[in-house]
């Protein structure tokens, strides 16, 4: 059985400042992120379709809850120009119960 934190950050990139924008404000209109950090200017260095490719991108940090990853997931294929977008969690180990409090009644 795959267990979840109660509290994870999302990374994903994006190919565009407009298209991070985009996939943030769709999160956190459906309530699958509380909060969305677009840093733009990441340069990403990776393997695709055997060559190696060196891209500049934008990194969302994305706010949630591990239960809703799933559709987190599900909304940034459906948004996402890439064929295989970055998508991945890490937990929240501690935090500000203050903050985690809102993180939790931002979304679901």
């Amino acid at each position: 059985m795959e267990q979840r934190s109660a509290h994870v950050v999302v990374f994903i990139t994006a190919s565009s400042s407009d298209e991070a924008r985009s996939i943030a404000t769709a999160l956190v209109e459906r309530r699958l992120a509380a909060c969305v950090n677009i840093a733009p200017g990441v340069r990403s260095l990776f393997r695709w379709q055997g060559k190696v490719e060196d891209q500049e991108e934008v990194l969302m940090v994305v706010k949630s809850r591990g239960d809703l990853l799933p559709s987190i997931i599900e909304a940034v294929k459906e948004l996402h120009s890439y064929s295989v977008p970055e998508v991945i969690a890490i937990p929240i180990l501690a935090g500000s119960p203050d903050y985690l409090h809102w993180l939790d009644e931002s979304v679901g």
